[in-house]
């Protein structure tokens, strides 16, 4: 949790700064070296759900933010340590016995 509330604080300090898109990605990957794609998302979202945050700009440049990083092929295998979450297969549907009257 740590970590993620340090690429959290990096996260809203250069959107504050007024930075967008790749420079604010390359601003957190400075101050958060080890921080992946994943984890940027994870506190993007943090950001998103924080009720002190307010700054519509601020907002909007992190939800942008997260929705590119989040498209990104490789957020998922990127070597962090959490397990990546497999979607769910698709349930398969009860197939109803139509020979017998019900």
């Amino acid at each position: 949790m740590k970590e993620k509330k340090r690429v959290y604080e990096a996260l809203v300090d250069g959107a504050m700064e007024g930075l967008t898109g790749e420079a604010l990605y390359d601003f957190v990957k400075t101050r958060c070296p080890k921080a992946t794609s994943k984890k940027i998302v994870r506190a993007s979202l943090l950001a998103l759900t924080d009720p002190h945050l307010k700054d519509r700009n601020i907002l909007d440049v992190i939800y942008a933010l997260a929705i590119k990083h989040r498209l990104d092929d490789g957020v998922l295998d990127d070597g962090d340590e959490d397990d990546a979450a497999e979607p769910a297969p698709f349930s398969h549907a009860v197939i109803r016995d139509t020979s017998r009257p019900s």
